[in-house]
């Protein structure tokens, strides 16, 4: 095993050990992924790995080792790039093989040309996914991400440490003077590719285009370059990442942590910049990728690094309270010493959930079920699980649900507030749409990572007229609840991407959006300030016990639940007996309502089957809920 390279500082040292000592044989790639596994399962050993998602990306060394919490946006198309290459030295003629995996950049010296013509020379394929940051992180996740990582980073003397404020403009400047990257990248030779991986020789042709200031041309560089984030004021690096191994795995929307070789060498803007010109050069026909879709393909690494992925994982969840995957055998111990404890922690959460909804109990226990909620299956295309809440009675026009979306937001790790008026509905993209001219996927609002909270403020609904767009908006939020599914936009065809979204909607009024349950609220106390009761509230619970609420509602939605044959009995009796009493209320879709609440209240009790006790109290709830709805549809004269 290769030994005294630093594997966070040098990891494509360690590749070139683990390559020379096995040369073409396969089994030296087998042999790094192994390695690297290892040493992430030393003590710690994943707190020191520098992370894309707390470190700013000019304080990270060039082709180090570093991780990225991140959402698949979109996927390009697989790329080649050469495997292994053989340069030549011009004045020894002595011929060297290379490794070309982890890299973006052929590496050669000053004397090396690569041989494209060697029998050795071998053509493998990678998949390329454009990522960004997880949609809606809270801000409690990323702090407690940035406490828990230990990794010791300095400005990297390779990179310029005030890169990251400079302008777009002022980027792309800076990667089109050869003489400034020749200081940085000696290697930085002549613009060349062949399979994915960029070649060196000498940079008189390179200095003289750039020179020329054509790159300005074709490049749109009047407005940013868009990061496609599915939320505005989203912040945080975009990375495309190259996977080697298993990308079928994965799919747009995923949510995965990446350990991987940063490549942010800014040799590949000049070399990309001089693609554009080459390509603006060729027949139309013959071009078969266009300027928009170079540009957006290979923005400049400055702005969007790459990572070449050495090992990849689907992520559960994006709470670090809690281990990251809950069906290993070491976190069973977490689980079962946190399940010992639930019922005092559900007991805090309801009388802290009962103030943020104004002393209303009734709706905060109906606000834990929907917390704890998710899609568990799909019957056919029913999604089974989801549990849309649709809180009305909220005071029209006021700061109630801002507020409340606050206290909502310092409890998941992930959430998104809508602001439901006309001018939105009808301006905002809430559907991704394909971008054939660019070939990439536009994101919009509804492009979500499972288990976000997407709370919908109804409130602020006042009368006009919707438009085109905006009426496709409400039908994309209806498809939403009612299906969990959205379907994207592909110009000539819908494609239909599932979805795991928990939606809860605040009106005044019954939602205009459809909803699984309505729960009218009957505030206890009308607080003359809502913004300092909302701030008292939150001051006033201690930060360990938060901790607790973020570790039951994020726990409860992976415990197994079912249902034994004599519970099942009992309930069919109970039903029957239903049915009897009021043959003309009592539905189908009322049993369906009745054994979602049981779940949910079995679950948020950390009970895993049903008992009659809780079944009970499922239908004490629903009896209470409905009671509310009538007496208050005979106030006001009207349906709610």
């Amino acid at each position: 095993m290769p030994c005294g390279e630093d594997w966070l500082s040098h990891p494509l040292g360690i590749v070139q050990g683990f390559f020379a000592q096995n040369g073409v044989n396969p089994g030296w790639e087998k042999k790094v992924i192994e390695y690297f596994k290892e040493k992430l399962k030393e003590n710690n050993a994943p707190k020191w790995v520098p992370s894309l998602n707390e470190v700013p990306l000019h304080y990270l060394k060039p082709n180090s080792f570093v991780k990225f919490r991140c959402m698949i946006q979109d996927m390009f198309d697989p790329e080649f790039y050469m495997g292994v290459y053989e340069t030549v030295n011009r004045n020894t003629k002595a011929r060297v093989l290379h490794f070309g995996k982890y890299r973006d950049v052929a590496e050669c010296g000053p004397q090396q040309e690569v041989d494209l013509n060697s029998p050795r020379t071998t053509t493998l394929e990678r998949q390329t996914f454009y990522c960004v940051p997880v949609p809606g992180e809270s801000t409690w996740v990323k702090e407690a991400y940035v406490n828990t990582n230990q990794a010791r980073v300095s400005p990297s003397t390779s990179y310029t440490p005030s890169r990251h404020k400079r302008s777009y403009e002022d980027d792309e400047d800076m990667d089109l003077q050869p003489n400034k990257q020749k200081e940085q990248h000696a290697g930085a030779r002549e613009a060349g590719s062949v399979g994915g991986l960029q070649w060196c020789g000498e940079p008189k042709r390179l200095e003289t285009e750039a020179s020329s200031g054509q790159q300005l041309n074709s490049l749109n560089l009047s407005s940013p370059f868009d990061l496609n984030f599915p939320l505005p004021g989203e912040k945080g690096p975009a990375c495309l990442v190259k996977v080697y191994e298993d990308w079928d795995c994965f799919k747009v929307n995923d949510v995965l942590e990446l350990y991987g070789i940063l490549s942010v060498d800014p040799v590949l803007s000049i070399l990309n910049n001089d693609e554009r010109d080459a390509s603006s050069l060729l027949d139309p026909m013959e071009c078969t990728d266009t300027a928009e879709e170079q540009r957006v393909h290979s923005p400049p690494a400055s702005l969007v690094p790459r990572i070449h992925v050495v090992l990849a994982q689907k992520l559960q969840h994006i709470n670090p309270l809690l281990p990251a995957c809950l069906n290993k055998e070491e976190s069973k111990t977490f689980v079962s010493s946190f399940m010992s404890e639930l019922s005092p922690v559900r007991a805090e959460l309801l009388g802290f959930l009962t103030h943020a909804l104004l002393g209303d109990s009734l709706a905060a226990e109906y606000l834990i079920l929907h917390l704890i909620s998710t899609v568990y299956t799909r019957r056919d295309v029913l999604p089974l699980g989801k549990f849309t809440v649709n809180l009305s009675g909220c005071p029209r026009n006021s700061t109630f649900t801002e507020h409340l979306y606050r206290i909502i937001q310092h409890l998941v790790p992930a959430s998104f507030h809508l602001q439901m008026t006309i001018a939105n509905m009808n301006h905002l993209k809430f559907i991704p749409h394909k971008d054939y001219t660019a070939n990439r996927l536009v994101s919009g609002l509804l492009q979500l990572p499972s288990n976000t909270s997407l709370v919908i403020d109804e409130t602020l609904l006042e009368q006009g007229q919707l438009d085109t767009p905006g009426v496709h908006n409400v039908t994309a939020l209806s498809n939403l609840i009612t299906w969990q599914k959205v379907d994207y936009d592909f110009n000539y065809h819908q494609m239909e991407f599932p979805c795991n979204i928990n939606v809860f909607i605040t009106s005044e009024g019954r939602s205009l959006l459809p909803a699984d349950c309505q729960i009218h609220l009957q505030p206890q106390l009308i607080p003359p300030n809502m913004e300092e009761y909302m701030n008292s509230l939150l001051s006033a619970v201690l930060p360990s016990v938060l901790n607790k609420f973020r570790i039951y509602l994020t726990l409860l939605r992976f415990l197994d639940y079912s249902i034994s044959d004599e519970i099942t009995k009992a309930v069919e009796d109970d039903f029957v007996e239903m049915r009897k009493n009021d043959p003309q209320s009592i539905t189908a879709d009322d049993l369906h309502q009745l054994l979602i609440v049981a779940r949910f209240l079995s679950l948020s009790a950390g009970q895993t089957t049903l008992s009659r006790e809780r079944w009970l109290r499922a239908k004490q709830l629903e009896s209470l809920r409905r009671t509310r709805l009538q007496q208050q549809k005979c106030v006001n004269g009207n349906e709610l």
